[in-house]
């Protein structure tokens, strides 16, 4: 780990409205001095204004530098600064005597790999995908092509998106359930890296968010999901950067 004195100068170019939040959250749980870049996006677009392809070529966001280097993508970025500033935030990776060997990693650590993957591979496209087709129903087009455009936004919400999120909140539901040694966290008792990954899809899923979010999903049908989003919202460092964002976008918002 490296000393204050060895720390290169860390730089999170902060887009607005992105998922840059959870990187400004590990920073803070890091507790290593960094500064904030800010980019704008395009009114008319949404999309990141051209400055932001000074940093990294396909101009999206999270991207941070360290020193001399740029690390784009969620999961290596939320990796890198785990390894070099925050080792206690990573699991154990072997079991007792089995050191090096195939299958000696122990369960918390292949979560934590699993779930560094899970978040930006397999759930955040789906949630994409229903912002999506959310837009798609509430489109400003004239109103004898509403019909059609809210037929094709319910047909892809009941016959892919339903069905999956079902799946999926089930399978997260029971993750935390089996968590080692009781959890809180999916990776067991202590907040670990691939939590702040989680927290985007999480805190967005288990928010009030009327027909953007899954239908079904309850407090009562997912208790241990909830309890887990409130645990997450309750970290200091996660309420120090609500604060960061409040000061830099004047308010807090998920999507």
């Amino acid at each position: 780990m490296s000393s204050e004195s060895e720390t290169p100068k860390i730089t999170l170019h902060w887009l607005e409205k992105s998922r840059s939040q959870r990187i400004l959250w590990l920073l803070e749980e890091l507790g290593v001095p960094y500064e904030i870049e800010v980019h704008k996006r395009d009114p008319k677009t949404s999309l990141a204004l051209p400055e932001l392809k000074t940093i990294h070529p396909l101009g999206k966001s999270p991207v941070i530098t360290v020193g001399d280097r740029t690390i784009a993508e969620s999961a290596l970025v939320v990796e890198y600064l785990c390894e070099h500033f925050g080792p206690s935030l990573i699991p154990s990776k072997w079991k007792d005597g089995c050191e090096g060997k195939v299958c000696g990693e122990t369960e918390g650590y292949m979560r934590y790999r699993y779930f560094m993957h899970y978040c930006e591979g397999s759930l955040m496209p789906l949630m994409i995908v229903s912002l999506v087709a959310n837009n798609i129903k509430k489109a400003p087009v004239p109103f004898f092509i509403r019909p059609v455009t809210s037929q094709i936004s319910g047909k892809i919400k009941a016959g892919y998106l339903e069905p999956n999120f079902v799946a999926h909140f089930a399978f997260l539901e029971e993750q935390l359930t089996s968590a080692p040694n009781g959890g809180p966290y999916l990776c067991g008792p202590q907040l670990t890296g691939a939590d702040i990954m989680m927290s985007f899809p999480v805190l967005v899923v288990t928010s009030s968010l009327g027909d953007r979010g899954p239908s079904g999903l309850t407090k009562e049908t997912h208790p241990k999901l909830f309890a887990y989003a409130e645990l997450l919202k309750e970290n200091e460092s996660y309420k120090k950067a609500v604060g960061k964002i409040v000061a830099l976008e004047g308010k807090y918002t998920l999507i």
